[in-house]
C-alpha cells in the first residue's frame, strides 16, 4: 500500500518507502521524511558526504575505469556508501523496500573466499576440503556460486558487489582474511563459517595444530632424537610465532627439556622453493655435529623438498636426518623413503563446514562454535630409526646422559 505525504497525496515516488515504526532497518542511517517515509539515500547523497561530485561516485560505486580515482577518495566513498545505506541497483533497493516482510531471500547459493589464489587452484590439501565441501551443499540443494581470493575483494566494489549484488546465502571462508571482510558479509545477513582461519564471531572447523604438531615431534623424540629442527612459515599475524605448529612444535622440545636452536629453523613463508634452497644452505654450512638429526615440518608440501636436498647432499634418509609432517596429502606415500606425517581427514572438515553453514541457514546455531576433528599419525619409514649409541653422532650421547642425570 502506497503511504501519504502530509498533504494528503499519495506518496508513488519510486525513491521512498514507508515502514512501520517498530519495522526492522538494516541500515541505521536512513533518514525519514514527515509521515514515516524512508528516503533512500541517493548519489548525491553520497557526494555531498564525501566531497566530491556525483560523477566521481558514480564511477567508484559502478567500477568505471576510465578515468583514475585514487585509492583514498575510493575508501571515502564505500564507507560513505555503507554508512548511508545507499543501494546502487534497484535489486538492492527492492531488499530495502521488503525488509520487513523478509530480511533477506534465500537463493541457494554459497560463495566462497579463499586466502590466496593458490588455495583455489588443484591443492593438494584444500582441494579434498572443498570437494568436501561442495559435495554435501549440493546434496542440500545448494550451488557454489563463486570463489574470490581475499586479494581479489581488497577492491571494496567486488566486496559490494557481494553483499548486495551477487545475493548468496552464505559464504565459506579458508585460510586467514582481514577481520573487516568477515564483518561486512554479516553486515549483509550473509552467514559465515570458516576453515583453518582466526576470524571473530563465526563458526570454524578445523583440527588441533598444536596438539598434533607435538604428537609428530614426540614421536621423533620417542625414536631418540634430540636435535631436531622445524620447516615451516608464519602464522595469521605474519609471524612465525603465531602459527600453531611450531608452538606445538617448540612446546614438544620444552616438555622434553630440549633448548630451541635457532639455526635449525627453516622459514619459507610458505614457499616450497625456499625448503629446497634453505636446506641445501644448511647442510653445506654447518659441520656434521651441528646438523639436526631430524626434521619435523608443517606441511608435507614443505618437507618434500626438504627431503629431496638431503638426499643430494650424500645423507640417508632417516638413517641422517628422519623426516615428519603434517597434512599426509596423497603424494606423500609415494616419496621415497615415504614419508611419515599426521593425517588430517580433509575430505570431512570440508563435509562438516557444510553441514554448520546449512544448520546456520536453518537457524540451528545460535552460538558459533568451534569444531576441532581428530587426527592420526602415519608412520612410514623417513622417521622409523632408533637413534641409539651405535648411530649417535658427537656430542648427542653426552647430551642425551646430562638430561637423564
Amino acid at each position: 500500500m502506497l503511504g501519504k505525504l502530509p498533504n494528503g497525496q499519495l506518496d508513488n515516488r519510486p525513491s521512498s518507502i514507508r515502514f512501520a515504526s517498530n519495522a526492522p532497518v538494516l541500515y541505521p542511517n536512513l533518514s525519514f521524511l514527515e509521515g514515516g517515509v524512508l528516503a533512500l539515500p541517493t548519489l548525491k547523497d553520497v557526494a555531498q558526504h564525501v566531497g566530491v561530485s556525483v560523477s566521481t561516485v558514480s564511477r567508484v560505486v559502478n567500477n568505471d575505469t576510465s578515468r583514475h580515482i585514487n585509492a583514498e577518495t575510493k575508501t571515502k566513498v564505500w564507507q560513505a556508501v555503507r554508512e548511508l545505506g545507499y543501494q546502487p541497483n534497484e535489486t538492492a533497493r527492492k531488499l530495502v523496500r521488503n525488509e520487513k516482510d523478509a530480511p533477506r531471500k534465500a537463493t541457494r547459493q554459497i560463495g566462497c573466499i579463499v586466502a590466496g589464489a593458490h588455495l583455489r587452484d588443484d591443492h593438494p590439501y584444500f582441494s579434498p576440503i572443498l570437494n568436501g565441501f561442495n559435495k554435501k551443499m549440493i546434496e542440500a540443494g545448494y550451488t557454489i556460486a563463486f570463489i574470490h581470493t581475499a586479494g581479489e575483494l581488497a577492491d571494496e566494489a567486488a566486496l559490494h558487489r557481494i553483499g548486495q549484488e551477487q545475493r548468496v546465502d552464505g559464504v565459506m571462508i579458508i585460510g586467514w582474511i582481514d577481520q573487516a571482510i568477515i564483518d561486512y558479509l554479516k553486515q549483509c545477513q550473509i552467514a559465515v563459517i570458516g576453515i583453518s582461519t582466526t576470524g571473530d564471531g563465526i563458526a570454524v572447523i578445523d583440527y588441533d595444530r598444536i596438539s598434533a604438531a607435538k604428537a609428530a615431534v614426540d614421536h621423533l623424540l620417542e625414536q631418540g632424537h634430540t636435535r631436531i629442527g622445524f620447516i615451516g612459515g608464519f602464522g595469521h599475524t605474519r609471524k612465525l610465532d603465531s602459527e600453531e605448529r611450531y608452538q606445538g612444535y617448540k612446546f614438544a622440545l620444552y616438555e622434553a627439556g630440549i633448548p630451541l636452536s635457532s639455526q635449525w629453523i627453516i622459514d619459507t613463508n610458505w614457499v616450497v622453493d625456499e625448503s629446497y634452497s634453505q636446506m641445501t644452505a644448511l647442510l653445506t654450512s654447518c659441520k656434521e655435529d651441528e646438523l639436526p638429526t631430524a626434521f619435523f615440518s608443517a606441511s608435507d608440501m614443505l618437507a618434500i623438498p626438504a627431503m629431496r636436498a638431503v638426499i643430494e647432499q650424500g645423507k640417508r634418509i632417516p638413517e641422517d636426518i628422519a623426516f615428519i609432517a603434517m597434512d599426509n596429502i596423497e603424494l606423500s606415500q609415494y616419496t621415497s623413503p615415504p614419508l611419515s606425517s599426521v593425517h588430517v581427514p580433509k575430505h570431512e572438515i570440508g563435509a562438516v563446514a557444510a553441514k554448520t553453514l546449512f544448520d546456520q541457514l536453518q537457524g540451528n546455531y545460535p552460538l558459533t562454535p568451534k569444531v576441532l576433528l581428530p587426527y592420526e599419525l602415519m608412520i612410514r619409514q623417513s622417521s622409523v630409526f632408533a637413534r641409539n649409541e651405535q648411530y649417535a653422532r658427537p656430542g648427542e650421547l653426552s647430551e642425551a646422559m646430562e638430561r637423564r642425570s
